[in-house]
């Protein structure tokens, strides 16, 4: 046994250190070596004392509900929130029905039936880190997993709330009480919460600081999940989505999040679930033997079929319905305080509570295995894709009488551009004309407060930009930030470049949910102005010279942005222009000239800038 606390804390890096690599040379999961490591410092009680492990270890459960919160794109997951309902009554009702008569055929009474039933329909995302490993967590079956998951979970919770304690609370005061808690709960982590930290990021940009109020909000918000009669797990993934828009994937912030929990609090979390599985069990017993025999079968067999259901239903690959199916299978933190719950509520006997702990080691491991597989191939297939897709054009960023260039960098991290050229022009003359003699796509941007605190995007699209040569990059760029920062977008164009973004925003994996205003001409744009709320962002799409859309008006357009739009993050964002391309005359022949009325404004501005002159 170990007593020294810097030996203990010596052994636990070295673990930490050494099983990945070991790992990664025998070609097994290191989710597999942290449990196998787990059981044997559990088994020879080289620790004296594992609750401080336990406790680091249950963050760490609560960092992957929270990953899985923060990293899911809430646009895909709009549009799929049917399909992620659908499959989370599957994921749920599949296991629990075979569990309620496997039970039923063990001889178990209704009660303990129906618990254990819960059990097997509700399951942990732990491979999850797996799949984030891979970058395929924006994939289809993921998101809808994720959504799955937590209705699956608190179908079986609120299962263990009916059951337990002879029904605690047909008491009507009691009731109220309850539901007056999860209210509270709801309010202070859907709302308050993300209002706090918004303020908190406008005013302090530091990722260190952003890391720590997002790691406080995450434990608060599972200890008030938890408060409220919930399990903890619900409300660190609550936690983070309500923190998705102000937490990109690609931040500083969520690079930290990753780094502290995929080395420390995972690895712990999984330290933690070996030392607590007892190997004699498996010959101590032949009836725990059999009882957890029957419940690994019953919930491989129930997942594998709501996988296998939601392949059907939703026009799956086979690949992600193994992903589906490794994700869903591994089981451990809503498990355990299920069955932990039921042997305290004298619901499940010893034989059942140490078949529970066998199926999760058994689980875990299938689990680990089949998520990497199948993550593996989803990831090399998406590579292929991408260099398929993948175009030659590069983009300039740029500034304009301002120094910016970790804000222009990290722009271009969250909307994934490929090595950009950024640079600092003194006025927008000298700007202008840098991009009028280069023909790669550009953006002039202009920040005023953090990216991620961005609510809304205001997107004003001329008439004709859908003929640009490179107009789908520019609509990339923005449904990317969107997806980034979780703001809103809407678009302001006329109506037949609106049927163009319509159809591009609902393209199979590009999806984007966004709301349209009217404005027929370009001369109406100041009108955006007025709609303008303090946390929103105007995207200017413009145009070059002899290019489709171009309109003498854009020249205006600094002018415009200076007088109407300093108090606001905005971006000037330029299509690639096809070089050595001839535009159809009936292209160039409908692009649009600018009207009379602004034609005589012009006219007044010189003469009166010529006046002032004199």
């Amino acid at each position: 046994m170990i007593t020294n606390p810097l030996a203990i804390i010596s052994l636990v890096l070295a673990t930490i250190l050494l099983v990945p690599m070991i790992c990664r040379k025998i070609r097994i999961p290191s989710i597999v070596g942290f449990i196998i490591v787990g059981i044997v410092i559990g088994h020879y009680g080289l620790l004296p004392d594992s609750t401080a492990i336990q406790t680091l270890g249950k963050i760490g459960m609560l960092y992957i509900m929270l990953q899985a919160g923060i990293e899911v794109d809430v646009n895909d997951f709009r549009q799929q929130r049917t399909h992620a309902a659908i499959f989370g009554i599957y994921s749920f009702l599949l296991p629990f029905a075979l569990g309620v008569l496997t039970s039923r055929l063990l001889g178990y009474n209704w009660v303990t039936s129906a618990l254990m039933g819960a059990m097997y329909g509700s399951h942990t995302l732990m491979t999850y880190p797996i799949v984030s490993r891979y970058g395929v967590q924006k994939n289809e079956a993921v998101n809808v997993t994720i959504g799955g998951t937590m209705l699956s979970i608190s179908l079986a919770l609120l299962v263990l709330a009916f059951l337990k304690s002879n029904f605690a609370y047909t008491d009507s005061l009691t009731t109220w009480a309850f539901i007056g808690r999860i209210s509270l709960t709801l309010l202070h982590i859907l709302v308050i919460f993300p209002k706090i930290a918004q303020r908190f990021f406008k005013r302090w940009s530091d990722p260190t600081s952003g890391f720590l109020v997002v790691m406080t909000f995450m434990v608060v918000s599972a200890w008030m999940a938890e408060w409220s009669g919930l399990e903890g797990i619900l409300g660190a993934f609550m936690c983070g989505v309500a923190m998705n828009r102000l937490v990109p994937n690609l931040s500083p912030v969520m690079q930290r999040i990753n780094f502290v929990g995929n080395n420390i609090f995972v690895p712990l979390f999984l330290l933690g679930v070996g030392m607590m599985i007892d190997i004699t069990l498996l010959w101590s017993s032949w009836m725990t033997i059999s009882i957890a025999l029957v419940m690994i079968a019953t919930k491989l067999i129930g997942k594998w079929l709501a996988a296998w259901l939601a392949q059907l239903s939703f026009g799956m690959k086979v690949m992600e319905r193994k992903l589906i199916f490794g994700l869903t299978h591994a089981t451990a933190a809503g498990t355990l305080a299920i069955v932990t719950i039921g042997f305290q509520s004298n619901i499940f006997s010893a034989e059942i509570l140490n078949a529970a702990v066998i199926m999760i080691l058994v689980l875990c491991t299938s689990a680990s295995f089949i998520t990497e597989y199948a993550a593996k191939q989803l990831a090399l297939q998406e590579e292929a894709r991408l260099e398929a897709d993948k175009a030659d054009n590069s983009w300039l960023m740029l500034t304009v009488a301002e120094n910016r260039h970790y804000e222009l960098k990290e722009l271009g991290e969250l909307t994934e551009l490929h090595e950009p050229d950024l640079c600092s022009e003194s006025d927008w003359t000298e700007a202008t004309r840098l991009i009028n003699h280069q023909s790669k796509a550009a953006i002039v941007y202009h920040p005023v407060q953090p990216i991620n605190t961005i609510n809304r995007i205001l997107v004003a699209v001329p008439p004709y930009a859908e003929k640009e040569h490179d107009f789908i990059s520019c609509f990339g760029l923005v449904r990317r930030l969107s997806s980034q920062i979780g703001a809103k977008v809407v678009f302001f164009t006329n109506e037949t470049t609106q049927k163009a973004l319509q159809a591009f925003c609902r393209r199979k994996g590009k999806y984007l949910r966004a709301g349209y205003r009217e404005m027929e001409n370009w001369e109406d744009v100041l009108m955006i102005a007025k709609q303008m709320m303090p946390d929103d962002m105007i995207v200017m799409i413009n145009a070059r010279p002899s290019t489709p859309s171009y309109n003498p008006l854009f020249d205006q357009v600094p002018d415009m942005l200076t007088r109407f739009f300093s108090d606001h993050s905005y971006m000037l964002v330029y299509p690639e222009q096809e070089t050595g391309a001839v535009i159809p005359d009936i292209l160039t022949g409908d692009t649009p000239q600018a009207s009379k009325t602004w034609k005589v404004i012009s006219w007044l501005k010189r003469k009166v800038l010529s006046f002032q002159q004199r």
